[in-house]
């Protein structure tokens, strides 16, 4: 096949999603990783596929590594090649709690889901692209998260700060092979995740949260995610993009 291919976890809904749909438009076929039901993310599937990609769906536990090597199988059988990998997967912690409080149940989930899982996917992807000998791209999903302090999620926190450095790590061990590697920090997105806060932030932006009033979209990230694994940013790989409306930008 001739088509560029991507494999995006947690790519069946928001951000991951959004990141699918650009990656679509830019004429990529795509591996869509999730947890759920093949039936539960059919109609994102069609959405896809209406964009112009073959899309397959493999389902997996981005934090088990057995689970791993299932995904890229498929990914292998289904389209004979990876060009990009976008680790998008990871969750917030089931109960925000003081750092005073915070259980270590809880620390170890984020960690698995949102450090130790990408970390070793993209070990297993890197093999791949290595062994096909052509250019790559890796992505890395992270936060804002990773640099702004949050006491009432610390485990989450943490666990963006690994990602930031796993990036780093990785763009320097795969610079030779000619992959890429970018970490992409959203800010205050809309999505399902952040349903629960949305007059909270709502109220912020009014107030001067970010230079621009309004929540990010999973459409900004993915334009900036698709301009990457689209290899149309040269020269730059291990560094970090910030798609937040300026709300980290020191001000006066």
């Amino acid at each position: 096949m001739s088509k560029r291919v991507a494999l995006v976890t947690g790519g069946s809904r928001g951000i991951g999603f959004g990141v699918a749909c650009e990656l679509a438009r830019s004429g990529f076929d795509l591996a869509i990783n999730g947890r759920r039901d093949a039936s539960e993310v059919a109609i994102a599937i069609s959405t896809l596929e209406s964009l112009g990609a073959a899309a397959l769906y493999v389902r997996g536990d981005v934090s088990i590594t057995d689970d791993h090597r299932a995904m890229l199988e498929s990914t292998r059988t289904r389209f004979g090649r990876l060009d990009a990998l976008v680790n998008n997967a990871g969750v917030a912690p089931d109960v925000r709690a003081d750092i005073l409080d915070a259980t270590p149940e809880s620390f170890e989930r984020l960690m698995r889901i949102n450090l130790q899982g990408p970390y070793f996917l993209t070990q297993a992807a890197a093999r791949w692209m290595i062994e096909l000998k052509s250019p790559g791209v890796i992505v890395n999903v992270s936060s804002i998260s990773a640099t702004v302090v949050s006491v009432n999620r610390g485990d989450y926190c943490v666990s963006k700060a690994g990602v930031a450095m796993a990036t780093q790590l990785w763009a320097a061990r795969l610079a030779e092979f000619g992959i890429d590697v970018y970490e992409v920090r959203p800010g205050v997105i809309a999505t399902d995740m952040t349903a629960g806060v949305k007059e909270k932030y709502d109220t912020l932006f009014e107030q001067g949260l970010a230079l621009e009033k309004r929540w990010g979209t999973p459409q900004d990230v993915g334009r900036c995610v698709a301009t990457l694994c689209r290899r149309e940013l040269s020269y730059a790989t291990g560094q970090v993009i910030t798609i937040d409306g300026g709300l980290t930008m020191r001000r006066l």
